[in-house]
């Protein structure tokens, strides 16, 4: 089983910059792709970036050159470093792993970018 814990969000002025974290808990986290999905009020959620096992990278083309996923397998925790943030950021930010054929969601973190 995996428990997934965002943390990080808070409120950024347009333009700044903000890391989230996700730490994993339980067994096998380099085993597995971890991803970042958003979803704002009133729209679908959607994939903002995945990071592979492996650390290969895919991000959805609206954050594509302002955010960075990483991940560090021994602290078992992802980041998502999101710069140059604009308005149309603003949204919850969920943590993502599909293992062993289970979906695990973190309780996502509220990341409001507004002056």
């Amino acid at each position: 089983q995996v428990q997934l814990v965002e943390s990080g969000g808070g409120l950024v002025q347009p333009g700044g910059s903000r890391r989230l974290s996700c730490a994993a808990s339980g067994s096998g986290f380099s085993n597995y792709a971890v991803g970042w999905y958003r979803q704002a009020p009133g729209k679908q959620r959607e994939m903002v970036a995945v990071i592979s096992r492996y650390g290969i990278t895919n991000y959805a083309n609206s954050v594509k050159g302002r955010f960075i996923i990483s991940r560090d397998n021994v602290k078992k925790t992802v980041y998502l470093q999101m710069n140059t943030l604009k308005p149309e950021d603003t949204a919850v930010y969920y943590c993502n792993v599909d293992y062993r054929a289970t979906t695990y969601w973190g309780q996502g973190t509220q990341v409001t970018v507004s002056s």
